[in-house]
């Protein structure tokens, strides 16, 4: 059964319109919650058959009170479901609501707690009803009264000149709970008002389904047992509800705490493997410059140790340049704006930069970069360093008379960016490792691939910023392919999308 109410109500006004209104107080929907299922524990241990005025959120925790109740006592209760409907809004305009969602949490659906019958009536309220910024739950009978009411009070921004409010569902609620006559009885002769103004207007309003008997008179206050009981279930109901809360924040606090815990064990890690990176170059030049001091030191001699002195400092100067990079993009990646690029107007000219070193090894390097590929998004300047990254990898680690590709295509709503080369491949161990942080790959050939073990590491923090990806397939001695997926602009993914709002 439907009741639609074109009327505009308000019960938080209707109960502070009585002479000396209930104070309302500042508390949570979770204070909220369990003043409600104390009051339905009430209801079922009394068994006391009541006709209940509802507008609570349309969450399964709040509607399952309800069912509670029905199932208990439902056969001889009658519930009224008041609702905003939606399906009301007009599309000229008329539509002056507050801009608030339905209920505290989220906008309402069909909030019956059970399938339609003669003891439930669903009543609807027009789109910019108050009651969008109002929950509660009134019991009427012979033998107990009682009214829960939370009001949502509009909190309007400082700049007036926005028509948005403060939603915030954290925003603590003014609750009021009453167990006087009086003020029940004002509340019901309200709704009954309302009700019966719009009859003109073509509302439907069954006489089968009064809203109270005409000869119904509210008690003025229950028993006192019946007080005490209700006392006694608020606080247990209160008590279960913080242990809820203290059990949420505990948890939540391990998992802060377990977070700081591996960050620290994470920075203790790096900065020692930055101490052991740091010492080996500097071992090394030590052990040059005293062999240099030999006063029987034959040229070719000098000649090797003056060499291992250039290539470690080098080492030290690849070491300290890939280190204070991924440090100022570590500090800045969350900051940094996603950008259109094309690929053909960025890996021509890096693979073109590359060619004198490729010629020098007789590494054939050959590049496709269809020129109707879609844009895709990266941060600014961070394509580039990522095809540099990989492309100086392929080239330092394929030997002499090798070949190094790449090749870009369309792969859905991807451009997949491909780069492969005949070098010595990387052992499938390794593989997981090559990410992190100053890892070289171990092989068994004499020639020096030495570096700061940061370039890779760089390309995937990029990549995570910008929503791509990366992926690796190698063989030993076979060559490798690493494959860079990334976003194209007309399908940015939803975690860029999320970042930047």
């Amino acid at each position: 059964m439907n009741v639609s109410l074109a009327k505009d109500l308000s019960v938080y006004q209707l109960v502070i319109g009585v002479q000396v209104p209930p104070k309302p107080l500042s508390l949570s929907p979770a204070t909220l919650l369990s003043l409600v299922r104390a009051q339905i524990d009430l209801l079922i241990e009394q068994q006391i058959a009541a006709t209940l005025w509802v507008k609570l959120p349309p969450e399964k925790i709040w509607q399952s009170e309800l069912a509670r109740y029905q199932s208990s006592v439902g056969a001889s209760s009658l519930i009224y479901t008041c609702q905003i409907d939606e399906r009301g809004r007009r599309g000229d305009g008329g539509d002056k609501g507050d801009g608030e969602e339905n209920t505290f949490l989220s906008p309402s659906s069909s909030s019956s707690p059970s399938s339609p019958s003669s003891h439930h009536v669903t009543v609807h309220f027009p789109p910019d009803s108050q009651l969008r910024r109002e929950n509660f739950l009134m019991v009427v009978s012979p033998q107990f009264c009682s009214l829960i009411l939370a009001h949502r009070p509009l909190k309007k921004r400082k700049n007036q000149t926005s028509a948005k409010v403060n939603t915030n569902k954290n925003q603590p609620l003014l609750i009021i709970t009453t167990v006087e006559g009086r003020i029940i009885q004002q509340v019901l002769d309200g709704i009954e008002k309302a009700m019966s103004d719009d009859k003109p207007l073509g509302v439907y309003a069954p006489e089968s389904s009064p809203i109270v008997p005409a000869d119904f008179i509210c008690p003025t206050m229950p028993q006192a047992a019946t007080m005490t009981q209700l006392f006694a279930k608020q606080l247990l109901r209160q008590d279960e509800i913080n242990r809820q809360i203290i059990t949420a924040r505990t948890t939540k606090l391990q998992q802060i705490n377990q977070e700081l815990h591996n960050k620290e064990q994470l920075q203790d890690e790096y900065l020692k493997n930055l101490c052991q990176e740091l010492r080996i170059p500097l071992t090394h030049i030590k052990t040059a410059l005293s062999l240099l001091n030999s006063p029987n030191l034959k040229p070719p001699q000098r000649q090797r140790y003056l060499q291992m002195l250039n290539t470690q400092c080098d080492q030290q100067n690849s070491l300290i340049s890939g280190l204070l990079e991924l440090v100022q993009l570590e500090r800045h990646l969350d900051g940094m704006t996603l950008e259109s690029v094309r690929l053909s107007d960025v890996v021509p000219g890096v693979v073109s930069t590359y060619q004198p070193v490729a010629q020098e090894k007789g590494i054939m390097l050959a590049y496709t970069v269809p020129t109707e590929l879609p844009s895709i998004w990266c941060v600014s300047g961070g394509l580039r360093q990522i095809v540099i990254n990989l492309l100086h990898n392929s080239i330092k680690f394929t030997a002499n008379g090798g070949e190094v590709w790449v090749r870009a295509r369309l792969q859905g709503n991807y451009v997949q960016l491909e780069f492969r080369d005949t070098g010595i491949g990387i052992a499938e161990s390794e593989i997981s490792k090559i990410f992190d942080r100053f890892y070289r790959v171990r092989t068994g050939v004499t020639e020096d691939y030495a570096g700061a073990g940061l370039g890779l590491t760089i390309v995937q923090q990029l990549l995570l910023r910008c929503g791509g990806s990366i992926s690796v397939k190698s063989k030993l001695y076979e060559g490798s392919t690493f494959t860079v997926q990334l976003a194209t602009v007309d399908d940015t993914p939803k975690a860029i999308a999320i970042e930047n709002e």
